[in-house]
């Protein structure tokens, strides 16, 4: 088999990792999130009293663990944020295999920005 040929079938092997990567992090974030709002509509309680929801990485995972329906759903939206962050991740992990250094490159200096953004935003 020429090299050619055998570097197509790896960007291709890649492209449907990839991709089966994105797509069960929005069917995990789905399931999470349904989850979440069944709770809510079967209870009729968020979990929190009045106005009050977690604004905070720490207070949704102390909500998911006290099984507080808006902690749930805010957990599913949160894989569903996090989904194309590990997209980026993945990508870099293929373009090391695939020795294309260069690449991998442009993409960790994405994924480092885009990791930074996280702990800036409020």
């Amino acid at each position: 088999m020429s090299k050619n040929v055998e570097n197509y079938k790896n960007v291709e092997e890649a492209e449907i990792w990839i991709s089966k990567t994105l797509r069960a992090g929005v069917v995990l974030s789905a399931v999470i999130t349904g989850f979440g709002l069944v709770l809510f509509l079967l209870t009729g309680n968020s979990g929190y009293p009045g106005e009050s929801f977690p604004t905070s990485l720490v207070g949704i995972m102390e909500g998911l663990l006290a099984f507080k329906p808006y902690a749930i759903i805010l957990s599913g939206l949160l894989v569903l944020i996090l989904t194309p962050v590990l997209r980026v991740g993945v990508s870099i992990i293929t373009f090391l295999k695939e020795k294309d250094h260069l690449y991998a490159m442009i993409t960790a200096t994405v994924f480092v920005i885009l990791i930074i953004s996280f702990f800036m935003g409020k």
